[in-house]
């Protein structure tokens, strides 16, 4: 049995740059981290004593006969990749849900090819990793998405991501002390706004507005040279937080899908709660939003939310990696 641990991340400037309809011709960066809450994914071979050869437990449990016949298309795809005819047993278990703009459905993919990879005495690095689950999302499941999410699962940490019009990319851990990443971790509030969706349909018209909104694309990733001119520096850190709001403004002006009524309530009751600025997480619709939010003015600040879930967390850089390994 073997157990992986991936990182779910936060995305502050850039998103949208990741996908290749913007990449492959303009070029593209994120600035990003990884955070201490993790997906986790248990796969064993299953002993032949059972009539179904796989059981693969998430929001729901199956018990297929035979691969092509699982629903969890993630699942399906990476056994079906591997080429594996044993049977198998996955469990997922996730700390934070499905579908919030965290990376999730990236973290799944990286972690359960991690695991499989493990499992069947393979190694893999990080590099490797990111591209077969870029593969996978991108070219087996057909899925609208980015590429940063992937990378971002499998290097953690707190990372400049470049991304080049032919498909390669570059990670750049942010030469920023430990002192300057605790000051901004504890101006960071992160929110659950009790709305689910799919990314990847937000994303089909995200992408769709790319030919119209190419200035604010641009400007989008231009802010990630800002954001990290902040980090690196001794500036006020409190412009990091309206850089955020700026970048916010800008996303949502892409296309309506993105910031929904309730999400444009959440935020201006953030901001009049005494958020600096803040943003929707993924590719929009709902999800998790984040704040960013003064120390002294924190606990005011989630007085005023209090009917929305506040998540507690620390960034993290070990990325995703495998907890526990014993043989079968």
């Amino acid at each position: 049995m073997i157990i992986s641990a991936t990182p779910y991340r936060i995305s502050f400037f850039g998103g949208g740059t990741d996908y290749p309809a913007w990449y492959k011709k303009h070029g593209g960066a994120v600035l990003s981290t990884t955070i201490n809450r993790y997906c986790n994914i248990q796969a064993r071979y299953l002993p032949p004593f059972f009539r179904h050869k796989y059981r693969v437990v998430w929001s729901k449990i199956e018990t297929p006969v035979e691969s092509n016949e699982i629903d969890h298309p993630i699942v399906r795809a990476a056994i079906e990749n591997f080429g594996i005819d044993q049977g198998m047993e996955i469990h997922h278990f996730g700390d934070l849900p499905a579908r919030s703009g965290l990376g999730s459905s990236s973290s799944f993919t990286v972690g359960i090819l991690l695991a499989l990879y493990g499992l069947t005495g393979k190694l893999i690095g990080k590099e490797d990793l990111a591209r077969e689950a870029i593969r996978v999302e991108q070219e087996i499941v057909a899925e609208m998405v980015g590429v940063q999410d992937q990378i971002a699962a499998a290097y953690g940490g707190f990372n400049r991501i470049d991304f080049a019009q032919d498909g390669r990319f570059t990670v750049n851990p942010l030469p920023v002390s430990k002192g300057r990443l605790r000051e901004l971790n504890d101006h960071l509030v992160l929110v659950f706004t009790g709305v689910s969706r799919t990314a990847s349909t937000v994303a089909e018209k995200q992408v769709a507005a790319f030919g119209s909104k190419e200035d604010v694309l641009k400007r989008m990733a231009a802010m990630v040279d800002d954001g990290v001119d902040m980090l690196v520096s001794d500036r006020d850190i409190r412009e990091f937080g309206e850089l955020l709001h700026e970048g916010w403004e800008l996303k949502r002006s892409i296309t309506p899908e993105i910031s929904t009524g309730e999400v444009n309530d959440l935020y201006d009751l953030g901001r009049s709660a005494g958020a600096i600025g803040g943003k929707l997480l993924g590719a929009g619709g709902g999800g998790f939003m984040v704040f960013f939010v003064e120390p002294e003015k924190r606990e005011h600040f989630l007085g005023q939310i209090d009917g929305y879930l506040n998540v507690p967390f620390e960034f993290e850089d070990k990325g995703s990696h495998i907890v526990h390994y014993t043989r079968d």
